[in-house]
């Protein structure tokens, strides 16, 4: 990465032990993945291109794909992450697209998705204006985007009631719980402040948001 280039993630990076030790704890429990696929894929017509932006181990876009009605696209700027989404998606049996790519320059022509999801990842974007841009560039006409994230209000007691909720050991959960404390909630946007940057976006097709303590803290 050049001096001029702006690193297009916030935090650290997610190579490596990290990615399989995140693949691995947030892969306890696939029901979040696949309750968001069945939803989204309700407004969605048969044979409808999405794509999973930041889709980490792959696995809501393998949820998606699951459905066996779509075509599905997963894009990461973790090598590690996309080497881990072929593989789960291969053990599914299911056809999911990857690609390694950063938000803010998708290697996308302009309209090819129909639907944009991005689950509990818009908020470690270092360029989220520019990334929302990208997602309005590479939607159809009258597709729409779904961001689920973490709630920046979310109290103490209801970031532990959600760690303390996932199936993970006692080190893991605390060091889940501490990342989310110290890391995760200092970065994360409302969706009020999303519509806000979404207005000065090139274009505006309906854009979904979806701010959650709960559902959001099951992954980072």
């Amino acid at each position: 990465m050049s001096a001029n280039q702006t690193k297009p993630y916030r935090g650290m990076s997610m190579e490596g032990p990290i990615a399989g030790w995140y693949a691995r704890n947030v892969g306890k429990d696939l029901a979040p993945y696949r309750e968001l696929a069945e939803r989204v894929a309700r407004d969605l017509p048969p044979g409808a291109d999405v794509l999973d932006l930041a889709c980490g181990p792959g696995y809501l876009a393998i949820a998606f794909a699951a459905l066996g009605r779509y075509h599905v696209t997963g894009l990461d700027i973790s090598d590690s992450f996309i080497r881990i989404a072929n593989t789960k998606a291969q053990e599914a049996g299911v056809a999911v697209t990857l690609r390694k790519g950063d938000a803010a320059d998708m290697p996308f022509a302009e309209k090819c998705f129909d639907a944009v999801l991005c689950r509990a990842a818009f908020k470690n974007f270092s360029q989220p204006d520019v990334a929302l841009n990208e997602i309005y560039r590479v939607l159809k006409p009258g597709g729409f985007a779904v961001i689920v994230d973490l709630d920046p209000d979310a109290s103490p007691q209801a970031i532990r009631d959600a760690v303390n909720a996932m199936p993970i050991g006692a080190i893991n959960r605390t060091i889940t719980h501490l990342t989310f404390k110290h890391m995760l909630l200092k970065r994360a946007r409302s969706a009020s402040a999303l519509k806000a940057s979404s207005s000065s976006a090139r274009s505006i097709p309906p854009c979904k948001t979806a701010s959650k303590s709960r559902s959001s803290a099951s992954t980072s």
